[in-house]
């Protein structure tokens, strides 16, 4: 909207567009990641779980490892989502969803059990739980990138709206 001056020059007032698809999304968005952060939890206690109770049976995994040692990689992992999820309930934004996204993406880590061996050699109830980790990492990682760019939108239109 062009503005008369006093002074006899124009200017214009930028309104930022209003999408209230994209706000719904958002804020649907923010509602579901502490589901989404349970989903993903759960299935990687799933996997975990699955690794502690037959790590002898996984392909060429150390045979040095024990099933304490999966559990305490789980707690450390997931100490991690924790601490990002408390970051976030606590107002600190960037740092709580750069944290999410890293716990996140060590879900995408199940993966790795191909790099040992193939997918023929692993049994069905491991390809199971280590698909489910990654679909459900994969589910909250989408959640948490639909809450950052809708963060970085809202940034942009309230710069604009303050020129």
């Amino acid at each position: 909207m062009a503005l008369g001056r006093p002074d006899g020059r124009l200017t214009v007032e930028r309104q930022p567009a209003a999408n209230p698809a994209t706000a719904d999304s958002a804020a649907h968005a923010v509602r579901l990641m502490p589901r989404m952060l349970l989903l993903y939890t759960a299935a990687s206690l799933l996997h975990f779980w699955h690794n502690a109770q037959h790590l002898a049976q996984y392909p060429n995994l150390p045979a040095t490892w024990t099933p304490a040692e999966v559990w305490l990689a789980w707690c450390a992992v997931t100490g991690v989502g924790a601490l990002g999820y408390l970051l976030y309930r606590a107002g600190r934004r960037i740092a709580g969803l750069t944290i999410l996204a890293i716990y996140g993406v060590a879900g995408l880590g199940g993966l790795l059990h191909y790099t040992r061996a193939p997918m023929a050699l692993h049994g069905a109830g491991m390809n199971l739980t280590i698909w489910t980790e990654v679909a459900a990492a994969a589910a909250f990682l989408g959640c948490l990138a639909a809450i950052a760019i809708s963060g970085t939108q809202g940034a942009r239109s309230n710069s604009i709206s303050q020129e």
